[in-house]
């Protein structure tokens, strides 16, 4: 099995951890983190230091990959970049989950990570850096650009286009023949019915285009209650 690294000790890198384990494939050595000292324990493994410290990591454990469990689309690419800087080459793993199911003539991009329970449907082609989370499907001849995202139980419709950087939060519903466009975010739960453009967050049911955003803009951390207040009144008015 080849020894590998994971870049992120969080919940995410979490349930990535569980999937390495059960590959069969990879030996998880332990996680890299910024935030997190050195020697902490996350689900049995050790913090072996940060991004910085791989060039000793990679020789000092036979490292002959890893992947970046990062949710947030823009700080995934960004340490994707910043790991190419620090160790040109690096093998970024492209991870299955075994419980998932992946159709026929579908294409999975480098980096990607497939999680428990989702289904990729025939000719689905998916792009480098990818998030397809917990029991999500992506419909037949689909497309997921690099580093965009699916949240959990999001559920696309045949030939969805996902532009780069972006993301379906938590059960959405897109039907078939949608683009969406590159770090375009749509807001939980909502139902996609029109083409959305780059560049924009959308919500409701239909989604509606509610505002501007920037590549970078966080979409995931902050205060949640703080984050889905706002969120409701620029869907609906204050």
């Amino acid at each position: 099995m080849k020894n590998v690294l994971i870049f992120g000790a969080s919940g995410h890198g979490s349930v990535i951890l569980d999937a390495l384990e059960r590959s069969g494939i990879y030996r998880p050595v332990g996680f890299v983190d910024s935030f997190k000292k050195k020697g902490t324990k996350k689900n049995g493994y050790e913090v072996l230091g940060s991004e910085n410290d791989l060039p000793l990591l990679i020789d000092a454990h036979g490292i002959a990959g890893g992947v970046v469990a990062i949710g947030d689309n823009w700080v995934r690419r960004q340490m994707v970049r910043r790991i190419q800087r620090i160790a040109p080459g690096f093998e970024f793993i492209t991870l299955v989950h075994p419980t998932a199911t992946v159709g026929k003539d579908v294409r999975l991009g480098r980096g990607t990570v497939v999680m428990p329970g989702v289904i990729i449907n025939t000719n689905a082609v998916v792009g480098d850096h990818c998030i397809l989370n917990t029991r999500s499907s992506l419909g037949h001849d689909g497309l997921m650009e690099d580093f965009s995202s699916l949240a959990p139980a999001v559920c696309t419709g045949g030939n969805l286009h996902l532009g780069h950087g972006a993301a379906l939060s938590l059960g959405c519903n897109v039907i078939e023949n949608i683009r969406i466009g590159a770090h375009s975010v749509v807001g939980a739960g909502s139902l996609v019915v029109d083409d959305i453009p780059d560049l924009v967050v959308a919500f409701g049911s239909p989604a509606r285009i509610i505002r501007s955003r920037e590549p970078s803009e966080p979409y995931l951390s902050g205060n949640r209650i703080e984050n889905s207040v706002q969120l409701r009144l620029d869907y609906f008015g204050s």
